[in-house]
């Protein structure tokens, strides 16, 4: 495919989709080393571009404000005056394929959404949701390009790991929990976490964002032993927390942001899964353990499968501090 020499990518979602969607950008770039790529995404996943050298621009759009209708005519106006070659979309809603095909770009990509999207796309990609989320993306990008790249990869340097090292990070996003999205366990059961790591001989390194001020603060008075490494607030950027993350040998997290990080890096990584699909947001990889719960809920995983919330009885995460120290050599 010649004279491809920009690149529009939409990918509205949070930082750990966009660090997904990593993979099919490598893609692009090794398939038209020449093209500048421009990522469209929401204002809270910006961060994405620290980890990256394959995004070039960044077009900032609010689709989760009051004015998203008029957030998404900017982006036909920016599409249409940045006289790109290519547009490439993540996104499965039906007018997708309409807001494309307003941006004037000649190369239209997204997945199928129905009739109207293979008349109005230059190829309508079959959307398949029952894979790991990077493949999903992936796929976006088969018409163009033969490159697969099957893991996310981002800048940090490899580094020396801190011995006997066990970093954790307990948080998911404010927005998660606002929505009432309840992804992991809590405070109390991390800090009882930290003190059976202690009395193993671990070095426990402790972090989070700033969105996980009330659970850090919880855990810091309810553990008994105070000798671990308090990160909380010291890493400024998710680089930063990469950074921290390559040093150690060992990482236990929730379903969030932290754990894709973690992943690119092939840092041994131990994620709390509840009500979310371990199949669709690990790889499939001895590096990346997902601890869950023994129950017997019928519709487990259900967050945004079967339900937009998540349940009362969050049997999904019954999940014990012996279950999880258990699980670190």
């Amino acid at each position: 495919m010649d004279n491809i020499n920009k690149i529009l990518v939409i990918n509205f979602g949070g930082i750990g989709d966009e660090i997904f969607f990593l993979p099919s950008l490598i893609s692009l770039k090794k398939e038209f080393p020449q093209a500048e790529i421009t990522l469209a995404l929401e204002p809270r996943s910006k961060s994405v571009k620290d980890l990256t050298d394959v995004i070039n621009d960044l077009i900032l759009v609010d689709v989760k404000g009051k004015s998203k209708y008029l957030e998404l005519l900017k982006l036909i106006f920016k599409a249409r005056a940045g006289h790109f070659d290519m547009v490439i979309s993540s996104g499965g809603n039906k007018l997708i394929s309409i807001l494309l095909w307003l941006t004037g770009i000649k190369k239209r990509y997204g997945y199928y959404t129905g009739v109207l999207s293979e008349k109005l796309l230059t190829k309508a990609v079959s959307l398949n949701k029952n894979q790991y989320a990077c493949d999903m993306y992936h796929d976006l990008v088969k018409p163009v390009t033969n490159h697969k790249t099957a893991l996310p990869e981002i800048n940090v340097q490899p580094v020396k790991k801190i011995p006997n090292s066990v970093l954790i990070h307990p948080g998911v996003s404010k927005m998660s929990v606002q929505k009432g999205m309840i992804k992991t366990i809590g405070a109390k059961t991390w800090a009882e976490i930290i003190d059976l790591l202690l009395e193993k001989g671990k070095h426990v390194i402790l972090a989070g964002g700033p969105d996980d001020k009330e659970c850090i603060e919880t855990i810091r008075a309810s553990v008994k032993n105070k000798n671990f490494d308090d990160f909380f607030g010291k890493t400024k950027s998710l680089k930063e927390l990469g950074e921290l993350i390559a040093k150690a040998e060992q990482f236990i997290c929730s379903d969030s942001a932290p754990l894709h990080v973690a992943v690119a890096l092939k840092t041994k990584t131990y994620v709390i899964f509840g009500p979310t699909d371990d199949k669709k947001l690990i790889p499939q990889s001895e590096n990346v353990i997902a601890v869950k719960a023994k129950d017997n809920c019928p519709v487990k995983p259900c967050l945004w499968e079967h339900r937009q919330t998540t349940c009362e009885s969050l049997d999904c995460l019954r999940i014990t501090a012996e279950d999880v120290a258990g699980l670190i050599s």
